[in-house]
């Protein structure tokens, strides 16, 4: 059977979905001789006063190839269904959780050009879809979260990683391209000036698709300076709960601890 497009797993190998679901069901709901001919998952006979009306079809081009799709589909189903394979700009599918199907966009009889993902964006009739490959930036910021001791010099360390950052030219490019619609400029400006708790709320629905990277022209990286953030502050707040729980009812005396008594300076066991 046809498939409607192949996904690449980590051993190398393909899987492909079936053309018509519909088609399908129908197939192995085919009744045998003497049975009813109704489908076993067919449902509830059709009321016959019920109007059917055909849903429309709407054009499209995705990556240079016209596509046929149903109005109610997002970019990347109807490309699936179109017969593509889906070896790159595909993750999640559908859950808008890893940035992996960024695209460009451009509407019918509009000029501009927008970024958005595949998966969270409908199909219209005359828009124009290029997929975005991942890239890498030839200049990577690299950092060890075990060099922040505490949190007074954590604004050092972001000064020191992202020294960019302080360069921002306030251009709102970042903005325009997050498809979630963040405030990235607002949050690179909150790190920056050592507001760490509003940069991380900023960046906390950050699904890292590069986009804001790719448009600043500064080289900021937002999205990883975001992450730096939150990865920080994580790791300079969260504390085992278990053992905080235990060390307070130690405090209180709900729980006692019996081992040897510290020694004296005279090297004596001390008393009580």
């Amino acid at each position: 059977m046809r498939g409607v497009g192949a996904a690449r797993s980590r051993s190398g190998l393909y899987w492909h979905a079936p053309c018509c679901p519909e088609r399908v069901i129908a197939a192995r709901a085919i009744p045998r001789r003497g049975a009813p001919c109704r489908p076993q998952h067919a449902g509830p006979p059709r009321d016959p006063r019920r109007k059917f009306t055909v849903r429309e079809t709407v054009h499209l081009t995705i990556d240079g190839c016209e596509v046929a799709a149903d109005p109610t589909q997002s970019i990347l189903q109807a490309y699936a269904r179109s017969g593509a394979e889906l070896t790159a700009n595909v993750g999640c599918l559908g859950q808008g959780v890893c940035g992996s199907c960024r695209c460009l966009i451009r509407k019918d009889q509009e000029r501009q050009v927008s970024t958005a993902l595949a998966c969270e964006t409908r199909v219209e009739a005359g828009m124009q879809v290029s997929f975005i490959d991942h890239f890498l930036p030839a200049h990577v910021h690299r950092y060890d979260l075990s060099d922040i001791r505490d949190s007074w010099g954590l604004l050092g360390q972001i000064r020191a990683v992202f020294p960019e950052a302080a360069y921002c030219r306030h251009c709102s490019g970042c903005d325009r391209a997050c498809p979630k619609g963040l405030p990235v400029q607002s949050g690179v400006a909150s790190a920056v000036a050592g507001d760490l708790a509003a940069a991380a709320a900023v960046f906390d629905p950050c699904v890292m698709c590069n986009l804001c990277t790719l448009a600043c022209p500064e080289n900021i990286r937002p999205n990883h300076l975001g992450l730096f953030v939150r990865r920080a502050i994580a790791a300079l707040t969260l504390r085992p709960v278990d053992l905080m729980r235990r060390l307070r009812d130690i405090e209180t005396g709900a729980m006692t601890v019996e081992g040897p008594q510290p020694a004296t300076a005279s090297g004596e066991p001390a008393e009580g």
